[in-house]
């Protein structure tokens, strides 16, 4: 698929890298940055969240008035369990999601899912008002890699419906190999990785695909739901043609990329916070569960 001639303004895209949960009620660099980039976003009419942490057997997308707040984690302290996301929905929204991906099926869930901690967990510094809709779509764990690049492009369209599209995953996220003793740092191959991903991110987006045979993808990508978002993205940028900016950039627990993107759109430096490093995980949190 290929940019259209289409004249109408281009909502801005973005991937975000949201680490765990605990960024939610922090102030460090990466909420900072995201907090910059909801600053300079024109107002959505709505939102549309590809995040990590619906990952299921289907392609399907909310079309609740009024989506719950999803405590989707465990092991972590009652004041994160205490954050609620108000967001409304917009299931007009999931019409037109179902409408843009023909020939592919997306179904509409109209009462088990909401707004997750990887969607919630962003938005509260992004939007912090949560007056905007909020509609998410599930990442199919049946489909492969090409699939998702597809998709992410057939949704470039909503964007000039002034829908502002928004991957949250990791590039890197292997919680295996998290080392508490790296609060802001990375080891040599997930370094690697992050920077290949950015390399093509920067220079043919559409070739992102080609990842799952770099050397390092499987320390990098043990289980795919964090990296899938990444696809939308790329399938976005890929479609538009238009220049991937990075929005911050980091490492947290040696095994975490808190890298994130934009496109169509430069957001300001983060400020005061530039040296803080990403919430800490609670020692207490198994991290051979894909929880974060």
């Amino acid at each position: 698929m290929t940019a259209t001639s289409d004249t109408r303004p281009m909502m801005p895209a973005a991937f975000i890298g949201h680490g765990n949960p605990m960024n939610a009620l922090e102030l460090n660099r990466y909420t900072q940055a995201w907090r910059a980039f909801g600053a300079a976003v024109p107002r959505p009419r709505a939102i549309l969240v590809v995040s990590a942490h619906w990952y299921i057997n289907a392609t399907a997308v909310t079309a609740m008035l009024r989506p719950r707040t999803i405590h989707d984690f465990y092991g972590f302290p009652q004041e994160l369990f205490d954050v609620e996301y108000p967001a409304p929905g917009l299931p007009e929204l999931s019409d037109q999601v179902a409408e843009v991906a023909k020939p592919m099926w997306v179904g509409c869930d109209v009462d088990s899912w909401g707004i997750d901690h990887g969607t919630w967990s962003v938005l509260v510094h992004a939007f912090p008002d949560a007056s905007i809709p909020v509609v998410q779509l599930s990442i199919n764990a049946d489909k492969g890699i090409d699939y998702h690049l597809e998709l992410g492009q057939k949704l470039a369209s909503l964007r000039r419906e002034g829908v502002l599209v928004v991957g949250s995953g990791n590039i890197v996220h292997n919680l295996g190999a998290v080392d508490f003793s790296r609060p802001d740092s990375a080891y040599d191959w997930a370094t690697r990785f992050d920077v290949r991903a950015r390399e093509i991110l920067l220079d043919r987006p559409i070739d992102v695909t080609g990842l799952d045979a770099d050397r390092d993808y499987r320390l990098a990508v043990p289980t795919p739901d964090h990296f899938l978002p990444l696809l939308y993205f790329a399938g976005l940028a890929a479609d538009s043609g238009e220049q991937v900016s990075s929005l911050v950039e980091g490492h947290t627990a040696g095994s975490i990329s808190m890298a994130s993107y934009t496109i169509g759109i430069d957001c300001p430096s983060v400020g005061d916070s530039d040296d803080q490093p990403a919430a800490a995980l609670p020692t207490s949190i198994p991290t051979d569960e894909t929880n974060l």
